[in-house]
């Protein structure tokens, strides 16, 4: 009986070690994760050439901690791994999604409201098109248009309508609506112009339509190659080609029909293992020191509206918004 008394005492020590071991490993992880935030984002952002690897520098110089950006592909993904991943995330910050998302995002859950201190900063109406309640912050913006290569063999379309007569068959290149934000863009935008007729607008574009790329880096870059003369992009964009002594043959087509505006965002994660560092990281995305990264690395226009635009965007114009 001692004997048994003894491995019973034995096995409940053992328990207790391997329990209290645990806890100092979980201790370990949850402190070094207080030393990084994780955000999901897009190829174009954290790419080398994107806004993210500066303002992660930026960010990091100043409050010692680490950003890991994620590569999810397009708005469209970040919400979608992010919902996989709601019960137990892993993400701090989702950064990406816009205001076509923000019925979706809301309904998802996925979301911590969180009004940034320096909130006061972002230009009006901007959060309002992203819901109003916080759940995302703008970052930067821009309407979408078509952007024409003013040296191909086609003539600039005026309008939506335009884009389906046969001198534009094969000419036009998209993004998938289901993976990509600009190509749910060109959706919102053909549903506006054409309310219920949406449908029939683009069974008539078809031959227009050269591919359907899964995200703005692939399709963009297609068009630049010269694959075709026409992209949905931003009415930014041609600033990059400026900027780099490109010219200005690529150009920002302005339609009689009016536009349609992009607001990205980034909200913080609800159960986020970081939730203090991806505050401080949200609040430092809209100060004028990372704000001032926005228009020549996203080619967009910066959310914070102290930040004073460069030159290559002088030509840059902005269009009727559709209501």
């Amino acid at each position: 009986m001692k004997k048994v008394h003894i491995l019973i005492v034995l096995s409940i020590l053992m328990v207790c070690s391997l329990y209290a071991g645990s806890k100092k490993s979980k201790a370990k992880v949850d402190a070094a994760r207080l030393n990084e935030v994780i955000v999901y984002t897009y190829d174009s952002f954290c790419g080398e050439w994107g806004s993210g690897p500066e303002i992660a520098k930026r960010f990091e110089e100043k409050t010692g901690i680490k950003v890991t950006f994620i590569d999810c592909g397009d708005g469209v993904q970040i919400l979608s791994k992010a919902m996989l991943e709601k019960k137990d995330p892993y993400a701090d910050v989702l950064l990406g999604l816009d205001n076509n998302l923000t019925e979706k995002a809301a309904k998802s859950g996925v979301f911590e409201s969180f009004k940034p201190a320096n909130a006061a900063v972002v230009g009006e109406g901007l959060e309002e098109a992203l819901g109003g309640k916080w759940l995302m912050t703008p970052y930067d913006y821009s309407p979408f248009a078509i952007i024409w290569n003013s040296k191909s063999n086609v003539p600039a379309p005026a309008c939506l309508e335009d884009l389906t007569k046969d001198i534009y068959k094969k000419k036009l290149i998209l993004m998938d609506a289901r993976t990509s934000t600009p190509g749910l863009g060109f959706e919102t935008w053909v549903e506006k112009v054409y309310g219920n007729k949406a449908s029939d607008y683009m069974l008539r574009l078809q031959p227009s339509i050269l591919t359907m790329a899964p995200g703005w880096s692939v399709g963009y870059g297609m068009f630049t190659d010269g694959e075709a003369p026409l992209v949905i992009s931003y009415t930014t964009s041609p600033a990059y080609h400026i900027e780099y002594g490109e010219g200005d043959q690529f150009k920002a087509l302005t339609f009689t029909d009016g536009h349609v505006m992009q607001v990205e965002g980034a909200g913080l994660v609800k159960g986020a293992k970081n939730p203090e560092g991806a505050k401080k990281f949200i609040e430092f995305l809209i100060s004028e020191d990372a704000q001032n990264v926005i228009p020549t690395t996203q080619w967009m226009y910066p959310a914070n509206k102290n930040i004073v635009l460069p030159a290559c965007y002088d030509t840059i114009e902005m269009p009727e918004i559709l209501k």
